[in-house]
């Protein structure tokens, strides 16, 4: 990664962005995207473009959509009770046996504030307890109030909570950390538009930070929907079966640091990953092929179903462990995703005909 391009990864993946409260790392993309972008804009929903326009054409120019969702996982306050303790519930999908025990950020109006999730000690659960999962209403987060009155000089009910964020590094160029799902999408989509900041365009390219995708992919509903494009293309993360108990022969063999996926199957259009293949060759970038014979729950999803519409395509970043807070990604995957979107975006005219 350039240094400039890494910064941004970086404040990515420290800035907290819940669905439903995206709007510091808005604003992080948004200050980024006016280094190279002809036009940076919000609408009311919360998705940010940032735009390239298509040199020497008129505003009618084809549109290719990028989509990198911003938002992650995270949790809401819902109760506080008598002594103190949060009760929280879940924004989006939570593997309960992950999040027990971790170190939590509750995101105030007054700034964030730590603390740990945990529920009775082992030695003091019944033996019906031990082995049975909790749900929500079973554990608390304790941010160390005295009780309630204090707590509420800080906390109020409806404010986000993430796991401690931040990343570290692994050997082998390995990063680890919350979030990765899916801010590496969104970094791949904002730095192929800077790879492509002093090359010619044919076509109007629209790299799209959405909303709400981990609550029901709300943000790129309503972003296709705005910039009616001809072609869009997600970039989400994607299971790597690179670890134990991984069953290869319904997932793929998917590995770390093995080159970004492109998939195949009806969410996805042909000649849109002819297209991304072809792109490859040129660029000599290793690629891993993923078959989804149904709806790939990504943006991609949205996106090709909206007016319409859209040839779509769906790049996916291999992710270890994902929605833990130790999601693992290879940083040269997401480099090369990069490389390949800004490829087949500046091999596009106006002309091609993406009918199947």
């Amino acid at each position: 990664m350039e240094p400039q391009a890494e910064e941004f990864f970086h404040r990515l993946l420290h800035t907290p962005s819940p669905s439903g409260f995206e709007q510091p790392i808005q604003q992080v993309v948004r200050e980024y995207a006016q280094g190279f972008a002809d036009e940076v804009r919000t609408d009311v929903h919360g998705n940010v473009y940032a735009i390239r326009r298509a040199q020497g054409r008129s505003a009618g120019s084809v549109r290719v959509m990028l989509a990198g969702h911003c938002d992650q996982i995270g949790l809401m306050v819902q109760h506080i009770d008598t002594e103190g303790f949060l009760y929280v519930q879940p924004i989006g999908g939570w593997d309960m046996q992950i999040l027990l025990g971790q170190c939590l950020t509750v995101w105030t109006r007054q700034g964030p504030i730590s603390g740990v999730v945990a529920r009775r000690a082992v030695h003091l659960l019944k033996p019906e307890e031990k082995n049975k999962v909790p749900d929500f209403p079973d554990i608390w987060l304790d941010i160390g109030a005295r009780n309630r009155a204090e707590a509420e000089e800080w906390v109020r009910i409806g404010d986000p909570v993430t796991f401690a964020l931040g990343w570290r590094p692994l050997r082998n160029d390995l990063l680890a950390g919350p979030g990765m799902d899916d801010k590496v999408g969104l970094w791949v989509c904002l730095e192929a538009l800077r790879l492509l900041r002093d090359r010619p365009l044919h076509v109007d390219l629209y790299a799209v930070s959405t909303v709400a995708e981990e609550i029901g992919l709300r943000g790129a509903t309503t972003a296709a929907y705005t910039v009616q494009p001809t072609v869009g293309i997600a970039v989400d993360v994607c299971h790597a079966t690179d670890t134990p108990g991984n069953d290869r022969k319904t997932q793929g063999e998917i590995r770390c640091g093995g080159g970004p996926v492109v998939f195949r199957g009806p969410n996805i259009n042909p000649r849109v990953f002819d297209r991304l293949e072809a792109a490859a060759s040129r660029l000599e970038l290793a690629i891993q092929v993923r078959g989804v014979p149904r709806a790939t729950g990504t943006d991609a999803n949205a996106i090709q179903i909206s007016r319409h519409g859209v040839a779509c395509g769906l790049i996916g970043i291999p992710n270890r462990y994902m929605h833990s807070p130790v999601e693992v990604v290879h940083r040269q995957d997401l480099v090369q995703a990069a490389q390949l979107l800004a490829e087949f975006c500046a091999s596009l005219t106006p002309d091609l005909d993406w009918t199947p």
